[in-house]
């Protein structure tokens, strides 16, 4: 009788967690990781101000909990239009869309992902993040890639294509006026056409998923 309680319990401390992990992701997305102070994220939450500890053991956690729920969502963006790809080329351009979503390409977001990066360069929880998606990168990109490109060719382009990736949401933070989301796809979308070359280019866009 006492294993219905105990159930109880701990899904109440589940949502609990999410809701905190939730907030301060929004919260991240506004301000940045300077934004993230635990009275800001209880508060943020509509719960009351030290609850924090109760449910993880600091703010840190809390933070790490949160940059993996931020990147959780642009992965799953990501799959979804990887799962309507059609061609190999499809796989591509839907990289470059999932990494660009049209809801969330605004200058607070993007420096809320510049100040992620500059932390990760001295914390090794963020920095063991940041590592994960970029091998996701990486896997998602070689898997379309593999069929019409040498392997030897795959990691300098996917390197070259990370780098772009993040200088495009840097140049975003600067100003409303920099960058728009459509000149990003494409400054991405070109350098994929000029570092593969058009043959490999015409045989990815002819080359089914499943080929």
């Amino acid at each position: 009788m006492s294993a219905q309680p105990k159930k109880q319990k701990k899904r109440i401390e589940e949502i609990r967690r999410i809701e905190l992990i939730e907030a301060a992701y929004r919260i991240f997305i506004k301000d940045g990781l300077k934004g993230l102070t635990t009275t800001r994220i209880c508060q943020e939450a509509g719960m009351s101000q030290g609850i924090l500890t109760y449910y993880f053991k600091d703010k840190d956690e809390v933070l790490f909990e949160m940059v993996r729920h931020a990147n959780r969502i642009l992965m799953d963006d990501v799959v979804v239009r990887l799962r309507g790809a059609v061609t190999r080329w499809d796989r591509i351009i839907a990289v470059i869309d999932g990494n660009f979503p049209e809801s969330r390409f605004e200058r607070t977001t993007a420096n809320a992902w510049v100040s992620f990066y500059a932390a990760a360069g001295h914390n090794a929880r963020y920095a063991r993040l940041q590592r994960l998606f970029y091998r996701r990168l990486h896997s998602n990109l070689a898997s379309a890639l593999v069929p019409a490109v040498e392997r030897a060719a795959i990691d300098p382009f996917v390197l070259g294509f990370a780098a772009m990736l993040d200088g495009i949401w840097l140049r975003r933070g600067h100003s409303e006026e920099d960058i728009s989301l459509s000149q990003g796809k494409q400054l991405l979308t070109c350098y994929t056409q000029n570092s593969l070359g058009t043959a490999a280019v015409e045989r990815l866009k002819a080359l089914p998923v499943a080929g």
